[in-house]
């Protein structure tokens, strides 16, 4: 594991995956929240084991998949790798010291890039977003959904290899520091902050466990009517568009 990156618990990363994975109700909503800005050819940034990816592909876009964990982009290869509408399935560190000689044939290339639960993984999330967007057409999106509030960081967090959790004043330095211009910031999935922060400050727990996952699926009609409710005005994550209006 390079200097980069925390190190990750893989064990406790995959039965994460794995939980989120059974969770269909909660992983179309998630995506709901994200369809109206995706656009013409995509490339999922940590595709992890395509739970969002499935989605994507079922819409009929253009998507490259991809992840930094080989393990997972072969997961990812076994699952989506002969569907038409997957044109390459890949290996890709947003923090690559090569980055723009080691993906120059990605440059210019999508018209949309997707990264949920993707930067707080990384310790400079600046020259991440700035790698991204080279591989960003003029016009094109960067797509986030990122872990909301440093005060809601706990075990679980650390296990997951999160190097912070995020507001919208500092999702906004981001951006401006990038040169991305914002077109949508809203919090998503207020109820899960309670969870959140039982299951990790009061529990102890460093994992989402699986019966965990079952449950709140069930809840999902009734966690929507809260997101609604609350004016999208707080919640467990901060979904984020931005434009590349520059080189």
């Amino acid at each position: 594991m390079d200097g980069h990156r925390t190190h990750i618990d893989d064990k406790a990363g995959l039965e994460t995956l794995q939980s989120i994975q059974h969770a269909g109700a909660f992983n179309r909503w998630m995506y709901d929240q994200i369809k109206p800005f995706c656009k013409g050819k995509i490339l999922e940034i940590g595709s992890g084991i395509g739970n969002i990816s499935q989605f994507l592909i079922h819409d009929g876009f253009t998507t490259t998949l991809s992840d930094y964990n080989q393990s997972y982009c072969d997961i990812l290869k076994e699952k989506y790798g002969h569907d038409k509408n997957v044109t390459e399935i890949i290996h890709l560190d947003i923090l690559d010291p090569k980055f723009e000689k080691q993906f120059e044939t990605l440059s210019g290339q999508f018209d949309c890039i997707i990264g949920l639960n993707v930067i707080e993984h990384v310790d400079d999330d600046i020259t991440a977003l700035l790698n991204c967007k080279k591989l960003l057409a003029p016009g094109g999106r960067i797509i986030m959904l990122v872990p909301a509030y440093m005060w809601l960081y706990n075990g679980i967090d650390v296990s997951l290899g999160h190097f912070r959790r995020y507001n919208k004043k500092r999702i906004k330095t981001l951006f401006s520091n990038t040169a991305l211009r914002s077109i949508k910031m809203n919090y998503f999935n207020s109820p899960a902050i309670f969870g959140w922060y039982i299951s990790g400050r009061v529990l102890k727990n460093t994992i989402i466990k699986e019966g965990q996952m079952k449950l709140y699926n069930l809840l999902v009609p009734l966690f929507k009517l809260a997101d609604i409710c609350t004016f999208n005005r707080f919640g467990i994550s901060l979904i984020a568009v931005g434009e590349k209006t520059q080189p």
